[in-house]
């Protein structure tokens, strides 16, 4: 067993967020995995690969295209609008994909006979997907374990922080200036465009927390 740890990762905020948590624990023994499951956006991975080269981590990309096919959804089909109407779960929900993508870095974890596995989770997700809350996680984490008969770790450093806590966390962790190359746009532009849901979010995080988004925008944001 090696003091190693995973880190699934997708080049967005939260999971850059979590990048930087497992080196601090961590140091100079964290891998990465990214997922390739058809998204609507390749720019995530180009800035996965970006952001892994700053951190100077090995970065693992896995294709699995059989989410896309499973499921229809705003993130995996491009003619399917991007929308949350009020009690319902969002367009951009795609449904078992944490559960997929834990369950891949566990098995590649296994492998490496590395225990520790983060992902950037988090409950108070204004989305509320159902596939980010703890009782999720821990049951999981248990299943994992003995799926595999290894002593599986699912950390979420993520799990109960808002996005202004985050942030505060990631500037704590003195790796603020990597939020510049992540991608939190719907749209999937670069600069980003201000206006989706995801960029409001984002922005809002900002806004409270009293820091500037070093990320590019289209436009002036408020």
């Amino acid at each position: 067993m090696t003091t190693k740890a995973i880190v699934l990762f997708s080049g967005g905020q939260d999971s850059t967020t979590c990048l930087a948590q497992a080196l601090a624990d961590f140091p100079n023994a964290v891998e990465a995995v990214i997922i390739d499951y058809g998204q609507r956006h390749k720019i995530e991975i180009t800035q996965a690969k970006k952001i892994a080269a700053k951190a100077k981590v090995p970065l693992h990309i896995i294709t699995f295209p059989l989410l896309s096919q499973l499921t229809p959804n705003s993130l995996t089909h491009s003619d399917i609008p991007i929308d949350h109407q009020n009690g319902q779960l969002p367009s951009t929900f795609v449904p078992g994909r944490n559960h997929f993508f834990i369950s891949i870095a566990a098995v590649i974890a296994y492998q490496k006979k590395i225990t520790h596995i983060y992902t950037g989770v988090c409950q108070t997700d204004y989305s509320g997907y159902p596939d980010c809350r703890q009782n999720f996680i821990e049951s999981l984490q248990t299943t994992l374990s003995l799926a595999m008969e290894w002593p599986i770790q699912i950390h979420t450093p993520l799990m109960y922080l808002t996005k202004a806590e985050t942030i505060a966390l990631m500037q704590k962790l003195g790796k603020l200036h990597w939020y510049a190359e992540t991608h939190t746009c719907y749209e999937g532009k670069r600069p980003a465009c201000g206006k989706c849901p995801a960029c409001l979010l984002r922005l809002q995080g900002f806004n409270e927390s009293g820091v500037s988004d070093p990320l590019k925008y289209c436009q002036p944001v408020q």
